[in-house]
């Protein structure tokens, strides 16, 4: 069966941007030399984390789409002949910036781009601040290695965005990510927030059979210490590859042909109650 072999770079980011742009071509090429055809970038992938506090200045590093960030790495995906998911802070217009995922197929062209549904707003997390959220809603892209499902960040916490996105027909949900802990956090709520991230999503393969691939930064930027720990998971959950909190590239082989056997035996979608499911269009429900 056609196997497609995903690789995750994770690493750290500072205020110098050619460096990190540097810094993510290498491991690109890295993971290209490695076997890889299909790469996924982290959330916000050539920046800080700038979203740690809110200050003006930060808007200056959106780009347009198309734009020379674009342009870049649109070149290399087709000189390395790979699949590139490209996770970048977008200037639409003036005042509208959204935290978006750009799809390049192996030819280097652009598919088309994601844009991020949930945006949060929390101590260390000031995304509304600086996003407008997604309008295009959740998206599933045809690529030349299988169909991608475009998740980000904090997308991750929610069933309603894997369930929607997985029923598009994506064979592997990506979650390009920035997370990690504040300063003001103990190490007992570290490990339940770690824990609670990477139960969520093994959960979206399993309710929906199929791959889960979460990519995050590591590092510290301003006291807020991002766990790394990106990893790989198969359709029953099963972790296939995972990193430690070091800089470093996972590798994962994926067979999604196996996903309409596994579906076979734990038909989830066939036995959906879509009757009675008229509720979840509301916020809450008493």
């Amino acid at each position: 069966m056609k196997t497609t072999t995903i690789a995750l770079p994770q690493y750290s980011c500072t205020d110098n941007l050619a460096e990190n742009l540097e810094k993510a071509e290498q491991m690109i090429e890295t993971s290209v030399k490695n076997g890889a055809n299909l790469i996924v970038l982290q959330e916000l992938f050539h920046t800080t984390y700038f979203c740690r506090e809110i200050n003006q200045e930060y808007f200056q590093w959106a780009e347009s789409i198309p734009g020379p960030v674009t342009d870049r790495f649109c070149k290399i995906a087709k000189r390395l002949k790979t699949v590139l998911l490209l996770p970048v802070f977008e200037r639409k217009a003036a005042g509208i910036y959204y935290n978006t995922m750009v799809v390049i197929e192996s030819d280097g062209s652009i598919l088309g781009i994601y844009r991020k549904m949930h945006i949060p707003d929390d101590p260390g997390f000031h995304e509304k601040y600086y996003f407008t959220p997604g309008d295009l809603g959740f998206k599933v892209f045809q690529t030349s290695v299988g169909n991608i499902g475009t998740l980000i960040c904090w997308d991750q916490w929610f069933p309603e965005a894997a369930r929607l996105t997985a029923m598009k027909g994506a064979d592997i949900l990506v979650y390009p990510t920035a997370i990690g802990t504040l300063p003001e956090e103990s190490e007992i709520e570290k490990t339940q927030f770690y824990d609670a991230w990477k139960t969520i999503q093994r959960s979206h393969a399993i309710a929906n059979g199929c791959y889960v691939a979460s990519v995050n930064r590591v590092g510290t930027e301003g006291g807020t210490r991002f766990w790394g720990h990106s990893f790989v998971c198969a359709p029953f959950g099963e972790m296939i590859s995972e990193a430690g909190e070091e800089e470093g590239i996972i590798y994962a082989e994926l067979n999604f042909e196996s996903i309409e056997q596994h579906r076979q035996i734990w038909p989830f979608f066939r036995d959906r109650r879509v009757d009675e499911y008229k509720g979840i269009n509301k916020r809450f429900d008493l």
